[in-house]
């Protein structure tokens, strides 16, 4: 029997979308170029001052605004640079190349705020919580909670309806730019019975009476970007700030993250990036035994190793990124590409301080911030041991 005919009664051959990017157009590469001199002048410079004294890069937040990176895929029509979301990640990259904190400020808020805005917020919403977005102003996004990350349907903040305002009361945890934003997409339940199904969201100005931020938190990296909780008691929100309709939150919130996903894995390879041009620097200039380091086999080996799981992480971030601008879920994508750039951040890293020694466990040099900044990319967007289990699932039920 032919092997076509065989492997069809074996298997059932999934319904595959094909990933046909080859190389990055010629206006991915103008806004790569503009991204990198930003990042090369204005972030890398100051990159360990941030860190080291958990400082808010405030003048570059606001550069970074004017020449449109903190609304790259929104319309033109709200102020938007109207860009795709390859261009997102090609620009988050970049910088957080020159620096892993506010790279994780630009993709929080392009992806978990104004993207969101844009995708679901009516014209109303648009104009009053977008628009002014778009330049230099920071949303939020609030889903967790000190005891609903993974399962977000046990979230316990509440919306209760009363008269023309929801009373939100609860407390939204890791909230990036929560002590800057002035804005945050807050998700609440209308009816803890209804599970995932009450789920609803809002977009909460900041400040609003009845809410109040907690500590900022002292992060082990990314110390440029500011997390905090907020906690709202009696928090009266207009019925016009509900995005989408009562009950569309978690699909909303889920949908969201496969976008979010592609923005961490970007913010992942740029940490990676700046580790390996560190480690390929060092390796060129330390001389033992006479020669370079970089003359050693194992040192050729390492950064080989190191080079290889860059490079394919990249491929499936831009493959992922192509997908979230297709009709449907990117589930798989997102997931697979947040998975394999975060787990390439942590090895790069590791790697570039092994090829460094002594001098890559001090902050004489980069290379212990950057093994620092690139641990929470395994974690926030969905640990990665959900993105295996969402992976897996997909995998199944694309073979059934």
């Amino acid at each position: 029997m032919p092997i076509r005919r065989l492997s069809k009664r074996l298997f059932k051959v999934p319904n595959i979308r094909r990933f046909s990017l080859h190389r990055l157009s010629d206006e991915h590469l103008v806004l790569q170029k503009t991204c990198r001199s930003f990042a090369e002048n204005e972030l890398k410079p100051i990159a360990a001052q941030l860190d080291k004294e958990h400082k808010f890069p405030t003048k570059q937040i606001q550069q970074l605004g004017q020449l449109g990176l903190l609304a790259i895929n929104v319309s033109e029509k709200y102020g938007g640079s109207g860009q795709d979301s390859l261009a997102m990640a090609v620009a988050v990259e970049e910088i957080a190349r020159g620096c892993g904190g506010t790279g994780a400020i630009v993709s929080i808020h392009n992806c978990l705020y104004t993207n969101l805005l844009e995708r679901v917020g009516s014209h109303d919403q648009k104009e009053k919580f977008l628009r002014p977005f778009t330049r230099g102003t920071l949303g939020c996004f609030a889903l967790s909670e000190p005891d609903a990350g993974s399962d977000v349907s046990a979230m316990s903040t509440t919306a209760t309806l009363d008269g023309e305002c929801y009373v939100l009361n609860g407390t939204k945890s890791w909230v990036t730019n929560g002590p800057e934003g002035k804005a945050a997409v807050v998700f609440a339940t209308v009816d803890k019975n209804l599970k995932h199904k009450g789920i609803t969201a809002f977009v909460v100005p900041l400040p609003s009476e009845g809410l109040s931020l907690g500590k900022k938190e002292d992060k082990l990296g990314i110390r440029a970007s500011p997390t905090c909780n907020l906690i709202m008691e009696n928090v009266r929100i207009p019925r016009s700030n509900v995005l989408g309709e009562i009950g569309d939150g978690f699909t909303i919130a889920m949908t969201q993250l496969d976008n979010a996903r592609v923005g961490i894995a970007a913010q992942a390879l740029g940490i990676a990036q700046a580790a390996l041009e560190v480690a390929v620097s060092y390796a060129g200039q330390r001389k033992s035994f006479g020669q370079p380091i970089n003359q050693f086999q194992a040192v050729k080996l390492r950064l080989a190793d190191m080079a290889i799981k860059l490079e394919a992480a990249r491929l499936l971030v831009w493959r992922a990124a192509v997908e979230c601008d297709q009709p449907g879920r990117s589930t798989k994508e997102s997931s697979m590409a947040k998975l394999a750039a975060s787990e390439a951040a942590t090895f790069v890293t590791h790697g570039a301080i092994q090829i460094l020694g002594g001098m890559g466990y001090v902050s004489d040099m980069p290379a212990e911030r950057h093994y620092r900044d690139a641990r929470i990319t395994e974690i926030y967007a969905g640990v990665n041991d959900i993105q295996r289990l969402l992976i897996g699932d997909t995998v199944i039920k694309e073979y059934q």
